[in-house]
């Protein structure tokens, strides 16, 4: 074959993935023991990501860029399809797992359409919690990484405590912190800290540990002062080290957003899935983990957005 009929081929693969999930989906009728929906959320999604294969597919011709990318992610994208065509005969065509725990497509759908302002709610709740325990975590992580990083006694005093302190998961906190703190939401918002802080500080620390002794040298050969030394010499060093702290807090920072939000909390993210699994509402625990996908994909690509203009002179030991 041609390289011209390979590279059509390829971008041809996302609109036969969602062509043959179509064809299957309405080719096998639903199993008996799932109630039969009276919305078809799953077939207007399909109709949507067809019209957007098939744009992106006539795209292609005219755009190099999009051509590559579907050259790149096209078989991707046709075995995506084919998970997704299992997990649909798994659960709607053939109810191979219990029906309650295991809801169908049409069903997760439906929570989306008709619980969206409570979700959105939920994720704004949980984005401000977010917000304000990634600030004050990363505020102390650097501070504490500087000092740890800049001043040898400080080291001496201090960091013993700290990894004594720091490698306990943030939230074995939550029993002392809930009785600490006189609202639920500012025991979560220090539970978040709490699990953020620790990374960025050991990262920063350590990036500025690694620094070449002679750059602190040449600094004080020419007059720097403490002041410029800490932010003009150690600091941009370390940065590929503060990010990837940054990084492994945000990750820390999830799973303690989700489980602080289990305690007390009013709305949020980690509250909805449960509050429906109390409910036995499994298409809700699914929405709500999709949630929690998305969310976190998002996060963390910004992040990653900005550290590539930062250093951009710097590829970095992380790829997202």
């Amino acid at each position: 074959m041609s390289r011209k009929i390979v590279s059509l081929v390829k971008r041809l693969f996302p609109v036969l993935g969602v062509l043959l999930a179509f064809l299957v989906h309405i080719a096998i009728p639903d199993s008996s023991q799932h109630p039969s929906s009276t919305h078809h959320y799953y077939d207007g999604l399909l109709f949507i990501l067809l019209g957007l294969a098939l744009l992106f597919f006539l795209l292609s011709f005219f755009i190099k860029k999009v051509n590559a990318s579907l050259e790149e992610k096209g078989p991707f994208l046709l075995g995506a399809s084919g998970l997704v065509i299992v997990i649909n005969l798994v659960t709607a065509k053939f109810a191979l797992l219990p029906v309650i725990f295991f809801p169908t497509y049409n069903n997760i759908l439906a929570v989306f359409v008709e619980q969206t302002s409570l979700l959105l709610k939920c994720i704004w709740y949980s984005f401000r919690l977010l917000l304000l325990g990634e600030f004050w975590g990363i505020l102390a992580g650097f501070i504490t990484g500087i000092f740890l990083g800049f001043s040898k006694k400080v080291y001496y005093w201090i960091n013993p405590y700290i990894k004594l302190i720091g490698p306990i998961p943030a939230t074995a906190w939550i029993p002392l912190v809930l009785t600490t703190f006189p609202t639920p939401f500012g025991a979560s918002v220090f539970i978040i800290a709490l699990a953020v802080w620790f990374p960025v500080q050991l990262m920063t620390s350590s990036g500025i540990q690694n620094i070449s002794k002679v750059y602190f040298e040449v600094g004080k050969t020419l007059g720097a002062g403490t002041f410029f030394q800490v932010f003009k010499i150690a600091v941009p060093a370390a940065l590929p080290n503060i990010f990837q702290g940054v990084f492994n807090g945000i990750c820390a920072a999830f799973i303690a957003l989700m489980t602080a939000e289990m305690f007390g909390a009013k709305y949020g993210i980690g509250w909805y899935i449960s509050y429906q699994k109390a409910m036995m509402m499994y298409a809700g625990v699914y929405a709500g983990l999709i949630m929690i996908a998305v969310f976190c994909t998002v996060i963390i690509t910004s992040l990653f957005k900005v550290r590539k203009r930062v250093l951009g002179w710097q590829k970095g030991l992380i790829k997202w």
